[in-house]
């Protein structure tokens, strides 16, 4: 098993270190692993087992991710590890997330640019598991991508440190932040066995102070997590510490890996949540998982225009002018990037 020592931990005495890469902060004892089991103490230094190790490669449209509001149309590169510091009982990709036996595909940071550039894509991301237990896989490709013009997104729960964010803030244009239920901390702990959200929302603020672009997930989990009141307490911390402007996704849930007994939600349900999201003022707000739903378009937020209409994770209309505006009030709109228009909307896997 090749090892590749880990960023943002510290040593401590009797060989013990103590990782502050992700909210969890683990002390993890000499021989012992992180919460994340990828994470491994070998005589007091921290080592990452799944450096360059990538479970998973696919070509996506963005509006996978989802971002709505960054460099829309574009495609990317896609990739993850195994291993996360979540343990969701909903997960869809549970069968990479949650596994215990270090796998991979020897996929190094320049082989990542490489084949990013070779399939037409514009960016790299990191995603389907949670990209901070693979941070320095993640670092060294970030970084390597930007000096050959590529940008880079995070498809992330959120539970890094603000150290982490400060450290991969000049490599990292953009994230994606999956809520659960609400954001709600009795749901966190009992559904992904995560003992505080609060670090949640400390990178958040970092990921602002950082200038970095953020869209906004929430899983809504029937009669679990879909409390209207938590939704609207979420909404107003966003508006008021990220802004109004900031993309917010609500995402119908799908029965899977260990909550298979619970129904999808209720389309009213979403339109509801939709509802009380817009009447805590926040300006963009989705309906996501619902194709041909009204609410995966873009409208203005000033005269309600059709801006950009969208089926899954396909644009199939464009209503903008070149300056990013509502062309008929003028209504500034904020889309960082550029439309690209590959006329591809579907994944493919490469591996």
């Amino acid at each position: 098993m090749s090892l590749h020592e880990a960023m943002l931990y510290e040593k401590l005495e009797d060989k013990k270190v103590k990782c502050n890469l992700c909210g969890r902060r683990c002390l993890i004892n000499d021989d012992g692993k992180g919460f994340c089991l990828v994470r491994k103490n070998e005589g007091g230094t921290l080592y990452s087992l799944v450096y360059a190790k990538a479970i998973s490669g696919c070509i996506d449209p963005i509006g996978k991710k989802p971002l709505s509001h960054f460099n829309p149309g574009a495609l990317v590169m896609s990739i993850a590890t195994i291993g996360c510091n979540f343990r969701c009982k909903f997960c869809d990709n549970w069968m990479i997330s949650q596994e215990k036996k270090i796998a991979g595909k020897h996929f190094p940071p320049e082989e990542v640019v490489k084949a990013t550039k070779n399939n037409g894509c514009q960016g790299i991301s990191y995603t389907y598991t949670e990209p901070t237990i693979f941070f320095e896989y993640a670092y060294d490709t970030a970084k390597l991508a930007h000096q050959v013009g590529f940008f880079n997104t995070f498809v992330t729960n959120g539970y890094m440190t603000p150290e982490a964010v400060k450290t991969i803030a000049p490599y990292l244009d953009a994230v994606t932040v999956d809520f659960k239920g609400g954001g709600g901390p009795d749901f966190y702990r009992d559904f992904s066995a995560v003992p505080s959200v609060e670090p949640i929302y400390e990178s958040l603020k970092e990921m602002k102070r950082n200038d970095i672009h953020v869209e906004i997930t929430n899983l809504v989990v029937p009669k679990k997590g879909d409390s209207i009141e938590r939704l609207k307490e979420l909404s107003a911390w966003i508006r008021d510490a990220l802004g109004r402007d900031t993309p917010f996704h609500l995402l119908r849930f799908h029965p899977d890996y260990q909550l298979t007994t619970i129904p999808s939600t209720e389309i009213e349900t979403l339109e509801k949540a939709y509802a009380a999201v817009k009447e805590a003022g926040l300006n963009y707000v989705y309906i996501g998982n619902v194709p041909r739903h009204p609410y995966e378009n873009t409208y203005c937020p000033n005269c309600n225009e059709l801006l950009i209409k969208r089926f899954s994770f396909e644009i199939t209309k464009w209503n903008l002018t070149k300056d990013m505006c509502c062309p008929t009030c003028g209504q500034e709109i904020p889309i960082k990037g550029k439309l690209h228009t590959s006329g591809y909307a579907y994944p493919y896997a490469l591996f």
